[in-house]
Formats: C-alpha cells, sequence, structure tokens
C-alpha cells in the first residue's frame, strides 16, 4: 500500500503583508498607462482643438483681424495713387516723436500682392503716414525696432474697396483737402477704377453729404486743367477753388492765363502762390470779353420755354431739347435722334468753333 504524504502547515510569516487584510482587489491595482479608449479620445479632442484653432487664424486672417509684422521693405507704398499730397513736416514730427517713444499702436492697412515684384510682397491700403515715419526712424536709428510694421492684411474685394478703404481711413483721421478730395476721385476714374467722374464721387465720398460731393466734384475741372502746375495745391481754399472753377467752366482759355501768372514766379510758400491765382481771377473779372464766333449764331426769343432751366420742349418733330444750366447739359431726346441727326448736329457744332 502506497505510503501518503504527509502536507505540512503552510508557512504563516508568507502572508504577512496580507494578515488580516484579506486578498487584494484588482480594480485597486494602479494600471502602468491609460486606458485605450481614453488615450484615443484625448487625441480626437487635441486634434479637433488645434483644427478648430487653426480655422480661427485663418478666418482672421482672411478677414483682416490679425496684425502681421511685415519688413518695411515688403510695402509697395505705390499700390495705389495717394490722396494725400502735402506731408506736413510738422505733424510728421509728433507722429516721428511718438512712434519713439511708444511704438505703431495702430496698424496700417495691406493688400497680399498676388505677383509680388522683387521683395514687395504687400500692397499699401491706407496708413501712408505711419509707413513713412517708419522708414523715415529706421534710417535715422537703424534700431531693429522700426524695421518692421504692424500691418492688417485685407483682401478687398474690388479695386473700388481698395480705393474707399484708403479714402475712409483718411477721412476718419485727417481733413484732406477738397482738392486733394477731387484729385483722387480724378485719378481713379484715369485708373479705370470707376467709369467717370461722377460715379468716383459717389463711391468714394457716398457717406458724405450731397452738398459736400458737389463742392468736390467742383474742383475736379480745377485739377484738371493746372494739377501739373502747381505747388501747393492742398492750400488752396474752399472759397478760392470755387472761383477758380467758375473761371475755368465760364473760360476754358482762362487755364492758360493762370499757367501764365505762375510760370517762373516764386511759391515757396502756399500764401505765394495763393496771391498769384487770386491776381489771375481779378485779371479775369475786370477784362474777361465774351467769347466770339464767326458762322452762324442760335438765337431764342426770351420768351422761348427752351431757355428756362430744366425745361424740355419740342424743337422739330420727333425731337424734345432739355437744358439743365447746373450741369452745363443739353440733352436731346426723341423718336428722330439718330446717328443722322448726331452727324448733322456735330458737323454744325464745327462751324460755331471756326475762326473763334
Amino acid at each position: 500500500m502506497a505510503k501518503r504524504k504527509r502536507l505540512t502547515p503552510a508557512d504563516p510569516e508568507g502572508f504577512g503583508a496580507w494578515a488580516g487584510q484579506g486578498a487584494p482587489e484588482t480594480k485597486s491595482m494602479p494600471l502602468r498607462g491609460p486606458a485605450p479608449i481614453a488615450q484615443v479620445a484625448g487625441e480626437a479632442a487635441t486634434r479637433a482643438a488645434l483644427d478648430e484653432l487653426t480655422g480661427a487664424l485663418q478666418s482672421a486672417r482672411d478677414d483682416g483681424r490679425l496684425i502681421e509684422l511685415l519688413p518695411l521693405e515688403a510695402i509697395d507704398a505705390a499700390y495705389l495713387v495717394r490722396d494725400r499730397i502735402a506731408q506736413d513736416e510738422e505733424e510728421m514730427g509728433a507722429l516721428i516723436a511718438s512712434l519713439r517713444a511708444r511704438g505703431q499702436q495702430s496698424p496700417i492697412e495691406v493688400i497680399r500682392l498676388p505677383d509680388p515684384a522683387g521683395e514687395c510682397t504687400h500692397g499699401l491700403i491706407s496708413g501712408w503716414r505711419r509707413l513713412a515715419a517708419l522708414r523715415r526712424l529706421f534710417a535715422e536709428t537703424r534700431d531693429p525696432r522700426f524695421a518692421e510694421v504692424k500691418a492688417l492684411v485685407i483682401a478687398p474685394e474690388s479695386a473700388q474697396a481698395a480705393y474707399v478703404a484708403m479714402v475712409e481711413e483718411n477721412e476718419i483721421r485727417v481733413n484732406l483737402s477738397h482738392y486733394e478730395r477731387a484729385r483722387i476721385a480724378l485719378k481713379a476714374v484715369q485708373e479705370g477704377v470707376y467709369p467717370n467722374t461722377r460715379a468716383a464721387l459717389q463711391g468714394l465720398y457716398g457717406a458724405t453729404t450731397r452738398s459736400k460731393r458737389s463742392k468736390i466734384g467742383s474742383f475736379i475741372p480745377l485739377v484738371e486743367a493746372l494739377d501739373q502746375v502747381l505747388f501747393h495745391p492742398a492750400a488752396i481754399s474752399e472759397k478760392l477753388g470755387l472761383a477758380l472753377a467758375k473761371a475755368l467752366a465760364a473760360d476754358p482759355g482762362f487755364a492758360k492765363v493762370v499757367r501764365g501768372r505762375l510760370q517762373g514766379q516764386p511759391r515757396k510758400r502756399a500764401a505765394e502762390e495763393a496771391r498769384l491765382l487770386k491776381a489771375a481771377l481779378a485779371g479775369q473779372g475786370a477784362g474777361a470779353k465774351p467769347h466770339r464766333h464767326d458762322g452762324p449764331r442760335l438765337s431764342l426769343p426770351d420768351g422761348d420755354p427752351m431757355n428756362r432751366d430744366g425745361t424740355a420742349a419740342p424743337v422739330i418733330p420727333g425731337v424734345t431739347l432739355r437744358y439743365i444750366r447746373r450741369e452745363r447739359r443739353i440733352e436731346l431726346t426723341g423718336a428722330a435722334v439718330n446717328e443722322r441727326l448726331h452727324a448733322a448736329l456735330k458737323a454744325w457744332l464745327k462751324t460755331q468753333g471756326q475762326g473763334g
């Protein structure tokens, strides 16, 4: 009969650490790392937060709400025809002192150029004075603080929107003269931004009053006739400018008279140029004579309804004529207004200028 092996009692020391405590629970044991599900959820949340932040930054950049630091040489200051003509040295000195002491407080506005030329990657929309002041400061000090400019990179919907942004910024920050306002309207037409000056005035100065737009428009003939010869056009007062514009409208030859008065005369100060312009006006008022034409005349009796401003009246069957004095415009309308009438009228008008 096989002999059974006797079992020895368990060593109490082997359970010393657990004596009286019972078996450990597995749920209380520390884990070596995060549970797989928690790790995946955390990574997804982090990725979503980064995507949201990236989208917010891109949206802010697209909307022109993100201020960027750009090198001074990256800005093309001549991207738009500027509305500012004169630079007041006293005001520029004050701006330079402020930038030197406190740095740039307000960003300029630029547009990213689709086809950058050389170092210029952005075109200036508004903030010309701040950019000019920073460039002068950096040239003077070579301080890295002034080597970059804070800028909002905007994306105007059109060239018209870019010009409006420039005009509105300057209307808020500085009081431009009527001459400067008229000049930018005319330049915008010449650049093909607007089809005519009327559209330019409405588009650029639509937020101003009608009377103010009218005064700005009155300066446009002055810009057209004398912009190349004036030294201090921004200093021309409203009263003097309107008088000059009226004289130019009454006599197209007056522009030549003014140019003759200005030519070769010292005009270091605006007051000297204003004195010469007033003298030209005085001479126009004293010695002006109606411009004469040889050839047939079209005369109407005083009582004829066509002599009344804004009144439309038939002149021949199928043709109605209307004269608008304040706009210096004559309108012909009706079924008989055609190419043949246009050619005949053009030929007749040429006879009015013969020998004049």
